[in-house]
């Protein structure tokens, strides 16, 4: 870019936050345009700057940071977000990359993994921690397992199963699809059937904890 990479940080601890925007302003390039405190500054900040990218805390206050990011994907914003976060889980980076993260730094390497996670996002890459990064050939292989899985449902079966990954009810799904309930009922037990799931809330689960590949 040869503008300056405009960009809000979102962190809740000000000590935390004050040193994070010195690291970041300690690059030329850089520029914080805004600093908030809370999820719902987040969101407001996100919306009137419209800035390149954020350093966003997973755990803010009011909304966190990935809830923040699915209202983001709603209203459609192009903003690329770089997630910072003290939890190593697995869970919590696939949420990040759900969502797609243009990067996840753990908060031990912040300093040096905020200023690459900048460079990389300001021209369409990703990063992530390197402590952390085992996860992705683990998410690689579970990518390839589910897209087994998924090869044997009609495209029918597939829409069906992305909105039971958005939490719709069997009528909601009905109304959008314009087919009776009791269509989509079947389309559910045939997709319990050829995913092997038992349980009524089976389906529910697979369907979200695999919504990225639908």
């Amino acid at each position: 870019m040869n503008r300056p990479i405009r960009i809000v940080v979102a962190e809740d601890h000000p000590i935390f936050r004050k040193g994070l925007v010195e690291v970041i302003e300690s690059k030329p390039e850089n520029q914080v345009v805004q600093q908030v405190a809370d999820g719902p500054s987040l969101l407001r900040a996100l919306q009137e700057c419209k800035p390149d990218l954020a350093i966003v805390d997973v755990d803010l206050p009011g909304m966190n940071g990935f809830e923040v990011a699915r209202q983001l994907k709603r209203e459609n914003l192009g903003v690329r977000l770089i997630f910072l976060t003290m939890h190593k889980g697995e869970d919590a980076f696939n949420e990040a990359m759900d969502l797609g993260a243009s990067g996840f730094v753990i908060k031990d390497s912040a300093p040096e993994g905020i200023l690459t996670a900048i460079e990389m996002a300001a021209n369409n890459r990703h990063y992530l921690s390197p402590e952390i990064a085992e996860y992705l050939f683990s998410r690689a292989e579970r990518g390839r397992s589910v897209t087994q899985q998924l090869a044997g449902l009609t495209p029918a079966e597939r829409r069906v199963l992305k909105f039971v990954s958005e939490f719709k009810s069997s009528k909601e799904i009905a109304g959008i699809l314009r087919v009776s309930t009791r269509t989509i009922e079947n389309h559910r037990a045939n997709l319990s059937a050829k995913l092997g799931l038992q349980g009524s809330q089976s389906l529910v689960k697979f369907a979200y904890q695999n919504r990225f590949w639908l």
